[in-house]
C-alpha cells in the first residue's frame, strides 16, 4: 500500500501547477500568497514581479513555507484534502542564463504568458525543499522528499 501512497505523490507532484506561500511581513505578522510554478532538479521556481507584495517578504526570508493542495471540488473529503507542505530555502536567481527553467514555464504555462512576463519586472526565485509532509487522507501522512525517495508513515500515539 505504502509503494502505491508513493505513486500517487510522485503523480501528484506533477499535476499541481500553482503552490501557496507562507512568508513573514515587515511587522512579522504572517502572509500567505501564491505562484505558479515548474520544478527541475529537485526545485521549485517562481516567476514574480518585482511590485507584488509578497516579492520582497520572499526576497527577505531564507525560509518560506509551501503548500500545493488538491482542488475542494475532486476531493471526497475537505478535512482530508491531499495535499504537500514543503519547507523552502529560498534563493533569488537572476533571469539570464536560465533558459532551460523559463523552456519549462512556457511549456507548462504558455509561451505567451511567460513572454510577456519576461519583458515585465519579473524575477526568478529557486526554492529548495528541505522537509514536507505529505497528507493523503485520514491517517496517511508521510514525511517526505521531493521525489519521493524519503516516504515515511506519521504514526502519533493516541495515548
Amino acid at each position: 500500500m505504502e509503494d502505491k501512497k508513493r505513486e500517487r505523490y510522485v503523480q501528484f507532484l506533477k499535476e499541481c501547477k500553482t503552490l501557496i506561500m507562507s512568508t513573514i511581513d515587515e511587522c512579522g505578522h504572517p502572509f500567505i500568497s501564491y505562484a505558479p510554478f515548474v520544478m527541475d532538479e529537485g526545485h521549485f521556481y517562481i516567476f514574480i514581479s518585482r511590485a507584488a507584495e509578497h516579492f520582497q517578504y520572499i526576497e527577505r526570508c531564507e525560509r518560506i513555507s509551501v503548500l500545493l493542495i488538491a482542488d475542494e471540488s475532486s476531493s471526497p473529503h475537505l478535512f482530508a484534502r491531499e495535499r504537500v507542505r514543503f519547507t523552502c530555502k529560498r534563493t533569488h536567481i537572476e533571469n539570464e542564463g536560465n533558459d532551460h527553467i523559463f523552456a519549462k514555464f512556457q511549456h507548462i504555462h504558455g509561451e505567451p504568458m511567460i513572454n510577456l512576463l519576461r519583458s515585465m519586472d519579473f524575477s526568478l526565485f529557486q526554492l529548495t525543499p528541505i522537509e514536507g509532509r505529505y497528507v493523503a487522507g485520514f491517517g496517511h501522512a508521510f514525511d517526505v522528499d521531493l521525489f519521493g525517495e524519503r516516504f515515511a508513515h506519521v504514526v502519533i500515539d493516541q495515548k
